[in-house]
């Protein structure tokens, strides 16, 4: 495999970038904590409902940076009438790469912390930022806190459950003396919303380069296993849906088992399967005691397609180069890296 880069500061510049825009507001001493740096990708009405809740938060970022990816796709209007200071930044589809592309952004970020978000996630109530924030001061350690995900009329059942499941109600700090009770869980964290104290961020190298998916956990790992925490705040809430088909599913299932075969140093210590199994019998549960029964049938046959995306994803070294742009929602990383 390619030589993985990581250092936010210096090593994510490797890549051409051009600024299209600059739109200056008025900011505030209590600011200047946090940056915001949103990749976008064809971002629509979620998007614009992100920006103006960011705008309301009780602590607003000192600026929001977007690495957009191609220009020609970005709305020349979605800015138009913001309050924020938003930095803009175009890179093309053949350079993305969710880890080159976060790095990029922090690489313009100038404040202590830094919030990563994605284009399609609004903050729940405008308290979002200062709960992120608030959990630093519980251990010195902590790298990283990231929010609890809430689900809209936009999902899809189980997608709910999923939720459900991965975002509970209480608030938690990991470590690898957890790693035995939590199992992989010990290493989640989602960049959906994910605040980063940028200290330990710099010291570890920002986040790794290649990555296809999942740069959020690799990083949680790494910062974990260097004797860092990981932080999950349930009083910072995003709405964050989709409302996937089955192949969409398996898409994206395809991209995270890539991502755990190429950074098997860290999820060979901890195997997912044991965590999948535990979620489809809770799911099952749930949904039989809603008096649901009738929903078995999809939910296994979505759960069939993500396991098989993961299963092929983990093995996508033996998978032909055609089927492979298939496979993946991200065709770029293939051509951009050698294949095992």
């Amino acid at each position: 495999m390619e030589k993985r880069e990581g250092n936010a500061e210096y090593k994510a510049m490797g890549k051409s970038s051009s600024v299209s825009g600059c739109f200056t507001a008025g900011q505030t001493e209590e600011a200047s904590s946090f940056d915001v740096i949103i990749p976008c990708y064809k971002p629509g009405e979620k998007f614009r409902k992100l920006l103006k809740a960011l705008e309301k938060q009780e602590l607003p970022p000192k600026k929001v940076i977007l690495i957009n990816t191609e220009e020609r796709y970005f709305p020349k209007d979605v800015l138009k009438d913001t309050k924020l200071d938003i930095r803009l930044h175009h890179i093309s589809r053949r350079d993305f790469d969710h880890a080159y592309a976060r790095n990029l952004g922090v690489s313009f970020s100038d404040t202590p912390y830094f919030l990563c978000m994605t284009d399609d996630a609004v903050p729940a109530d405008e308290k979002m930022t200062r709960a992120l924030l608030s959990a630093f001061s519980q251990d010195s350690k902590i790298a990283e806190v990231y929010a609890r995900q809430c689900c809209t009329k936009e999902s899809s059942f189980d997608e709910r459950l999923s939720r459900t499941f991965n975002y509970g109600e209480a608030s938690q700090i990991k470590g690898m003396e957890d790693l035995n009770r939590l199992g992989i869980k010990c290493f989640f964290a989602s960049n959906v919303c994910c605040m980063y104290k940028r200290e330990i961020f710099s010291s570890l190298g920002g986040f790794l380069v290649p990555t296809i998916f999942n740069e959020d956990m690799i990083f949680a790992a790494r910062a974990e296993q260097a004797g860092y925490k990981v932080a999950y705040q349930a009083e910072a809430r995003v709405y964050h849906s989709h409302r996937f088909t089955a192949l969409q599913q398996f898409r994206r299932n395809f991209d995270l088992g890539v991502s755990h075969r190429d950074y098997r140093e860290i999820f060979d210590l901890v195997p997912p399967e044991k965590e999948g199994i535990r979620m489809i019998m809770q799911n099952s549960k749930a949904v039989l005691s809603e008096g649901k029964a009738y929903l078995l049938f999809p939910l296994f046959f979505r759960t069939v397609f993500r396991f098989l995306g993961y299963k092929a994803g983990r093995n996508y070294s033996r998978i032909p180069k055609f089927l492979l742009r298939r496979f993946t929602l991200n065709p770029q990383y293939f051509q951009n890296k050698k294949i095992l």
